[in-house]
């Protein structure tokens, strides 16, 4: 195999971790992490496998206290009882410490534990939820992965079975301490790569068969609609589908339909120039048949003869034929421009090799392929089980346009976190089958966006689309503005991506990670954190008739939370319901929170950035950057009291601009109205973008000098001031009788809110009503 297929990991631990003996052997990772292996052969497992590719841990320290039929293993987070017999549940178990029930917290072998579960391999035609493959992460702190069945990496770069009489096991017991589990999973499976820049912008797809010239008038027009792409995605018919039945269905293509795409370079070279990366679409289940361009070289180098029209078989157990494709197939059309290939696998787990499931042989050997010239690598595929983050991103596959499809969608992506997942990629809107319905693509979108990827995407047919003018005028400018926002959000987005490689924190995080003993963290699946400023809960249900709004039960941790879009705080520490017009969800910041955003639309490092800092708290932010070359730029932002400071830039000047304009909006706080520069002189500030904040421009911050801003009047946190307004909105807006409109106007301007709410309670009103009222008069009340 070539040299980049080749494993970099260290597979072999630490000696000083292991307790060996007859036919066992049982290796201390860590404190909260074993390995347990049976051979009745009496051979052990040094090297990489599908899942597992680094146990060179430090030494951890434990303490032995063994007999002749008897270990018990202790560390700071567990104990370990073996009876050094064949594994059994009387006879092996892992207890997590930390003081969690005796019981529940006990893992013996061949018996299930809870688990707050993981992902699926897929969505396919899924309406609503699906069943999720167990994670690495338990409330009651022990779970257990079974790596016995996997293949195993060799030193070549090439794949072996396993022997079959092994046991291969790892227990994580790290109590409630998940991110813990994480960095230990992530350790000993690989870190979460980064992706390219481009990636975490808007991507195009649909199922149609455009021709180059409809494609590239479809990217002008977004352009022209001031909507920003930075991801082109060509689904099948790019290649010849309509083909001689006996060279297959056509599912299978790698030769350019040139009817549609007479010049495909020239194409590609024309995306490029709009700032698009490509990406092409291939189901590569059929092999390679006689009609392709390709087909006489991959005959030859697998032995067949041209002559005779064989087709060659897609054989993903055999060496050569995986190097014959990718070499023949598509570096042939990466030299003419595509940048990463959309692997459309659905043909089920089984080869010639067992263990070795073809899904996982295409996402491996195709993301290092990827990679072969030293760009950051990508690829785009289905999920393949323990160790499939390695290879982002990752394709949830076909599913129903339905609410029931979007109100499953926030759950599947936090959860994945749980076994390291973090970068799924949904068809934002639906796929197929379903209905069109304005509001429903709207909320899809507005998740989407706040999502580890915006990917529009469709099947084909007439009227299923995403362009946002296809559908209302309101939608059509509510999509829009969200996917503008998606690329404000690039340099949070890409620190983000940075931090998931180097800390092990993914992007999307269930609540449960911050606060792992608060019992209402597990009761609100599709809210999360989106990276370590915003809480987002998105809207997945339509929205109610009399009030016009959507809602979503959410739990606000302890604390002052600031929504993005509204400006209206909450005081947190509660479950509440949170109620929004079409225009918005619920995404907020909590207090000290320092939030950039680009200025502009473009995908690369900015010139110019809106900084929001969020009152309340004092807080900080380092803002990463690079150019996709590993060379990173950091700037440090701080405020504490009254001041706000922008630190000189560190590591490496040249990949962000020498200057840059910085817009700072100061969100939420009692009564700044100017700011003192560096020179002494005072700068008055302006209404800034969202209600209740003023913003201050400065218009060239010297990268190697920084900044340093005093600001002047009342810091303090303010008031929710327009809560009047915002009431009378609400009632002007209600689908309701026009008497009961000035009953609740007349109690909430006549009581104090605790009073009002007593009132309210008995007029007998809508439930929706009433809780969207009580949302505004009590938002800051603890």
């Amino acid at each position: 195999m070539r040299e980049h297929f080749r494993p970099t990991g260290n597979p072999v631990a630490d000696p000083a971790n292991v307790v060996m003996g007859d036919g066992y052997r049982i290796t201390l990772l860590t404190e909260g992490l074993v390995r347990l292996e049976w051979s009745a052969s009496g051979e052990f497992e040094d090297r990489a496998s599908q899942a597992v590719v680094d146990r060179a841990f430090p030494p951890t320290e434990f303490q032995l206290v063994e007999t002749d039929d008897r270990l018990t293993i202790h560390t700071a987070r567990l104990q370990l009882v073996f009876d050094k017999r064949p594994f059994s549940t009387e006879g092996l178990s892992v207890q997590a410490k930390g003081g969690l029930h005796s019981f529940r917290s006990v893992w013996r072998f061949g018996l299930p534990t809870a688990n707050l579960g993981g992902t699926a391999r897929t969505l396919d035609n899924v309406d609503g939820a699906v069943p999720l493959e167990p994670g690495i992460l338990s409330r009651d702190g022990v779970t257990c992965y079974d790596d016995s069945a996997t293949v195993l990496l060799t030193d070549d770069g090439w794949i072996a079975p396993r022997r079959p009489d092994t046991l291969d096991l790892y227990v994580f017991a790290y109590g409630r301490d998940y991110r813990a589990a994480l960095r230990a999973l992530y350790h000993l499976t690989g870190p979460q790569p980064l992706l390219p820049r481009y990636a975490l912008g808007n991507w195009w797809s649909r199922y149609h068969a455009y021709s180059a010239d409809e494609y590239l008038g479809l990217m002008d027009r977004f352009a022209a609609e001031g909507i920003p792409l930075s991801v082109a995605v060509l689904d099948m018919d790019w290649h010849l589908v309509d083909i001689d039945p006996r060279h297959g269905s056509g599912w299978t293509g790698y030769t350019w339909n040139r009817e549609l795409f007479p010049d495909p370079p020239a194409f590609l070279a024309a995306l490029h120039e709009r700032g698009l990366a490509t990406t092409l679409n291939v189901h590569p289940a059929e092999g390679v048949h006689a009609h392709e361009e390709r087909y006489a070289a991959i005959a030859r180098r697998m032995g067949v003869d041209p002559d005779s029209e064989l087709p060659v078989d897609f054989d993903p157990a055999d060496p050569t034929f995986l190097e014959a494709y990718l070499e023949e197939l598509h570096h042939p059309r990466e030299a003419e421009g595509v940048d990463f290939w959309w692997l459309d696998w659905q043909q089920g787990g089984v080869t010639r090799i067992p263990g070795l499931d073809p899904l996982w042989v295409l996402n491996h050997f195709h993301y290092l392929d990827s990679g072969r010239s030293g760009k950051r690598p990508l690829t785009f595929s289905r999920y393949a089980g323990v160790g499939s983050h390695r290879y982002p991103i990752g394709f949830s596959g076909d599913t129903v346009i339905t609410w029931a499809s979007l109100d499953f969608q926030p759950y599947f992506t936090a959860t994945a976190s749980n076994v390291g997942y973090g970068w799924w990629s949904h068809d934002i809107g639906g796929h197929l089958f379903g209905y069109k319905d304005d509001e429903l693509t709207v909320r899809w979108v507005q998740f989407g966006v706040f999502a580890p990827i915006t990917r529009l995407h469709s099947s084909n047919g007439l009227f299923n689309t995403r362009e946002p003018w296809r559908y209302g005028e309101r939608a059509r400018r509510i999509m829009a503005g969200f996917l503008r926002l998606r690329h404000r959000l690039v340099p949070y987005l890409h620190t983000m991506n940075r931090r998931a490689h180097v800390e092990g924190e993914p992007l999307v995080q269930p609540m449960y990670y911050e606060h792992p003993d608060d019992a209402d963290a597990y009761q609100v699946g599709n809210q999360y954190l989106f990276g370590d400023r915003l809480l987002v809960a998105p809207i997945t249900t339509p929205a109610d008739r009399a009030t016009g709004l959507g809602a979503v039960r959410a739990w606000l941790p302890p604390g002052r939370w600031t929504d993005v879009f509204t400006g209206v705080s909450y005081r947190g520490g509660t479950m509440i319901l949170l109620h929004r017009d079409l225009d918005t969800i619920p995404v907020l910041a909590p207090a000290g929170a320092i939030l950039p955003l680009a200025a502009g639309q473009g995908i690369e490092n900015p010139d110019a950035l809106e900084l929001r800092v969020y009152a309340g708290a004092g807080g900080e932010f380092t803002l990463a950057e690079d150019r996709d070359d590993g060379r990173w730029a950091r700037t440090r932002f701080t405020f504490a009291g009254d001041e706000l400071r922008i630190h000189p830039v560190e590591g490496e000047h040249d990949v962000i601009p020498a200057t840059r304009r910085y817009d700072v909006v100061l969100c939420g706080f009692s009564d700044v109205r100017e700011v003192v520069r560096p020179d002494g002189t005072t700068q008055p500030t302006a209404p800034g973008p969202v209600p209740g904040s003023v913003s201050v421009r400065l218009r060239s911050v010297a990268a190697r000098e920084g900044v340093v801003l005093r600001l002047l009047g009342d810091t303090g946190p303010a008031g929710n001031r327009d809560i009047p307004e915002r009431l009378f909105s609400l009632l002007d807006g209600a689908q309701i009788e026009l008497t009961t409109k000035n009953r609740v106007h007349r109690a909430v301007t006549t009581h104090e809110p605790d009073r009002a709410v007593l009132v309210l309670a008995a007029l007998d009103l809508p439930q929706s009503l009433f809780a969207a009222v009580v949302e505004l008069l009590l938002a800051e009340c603890g």
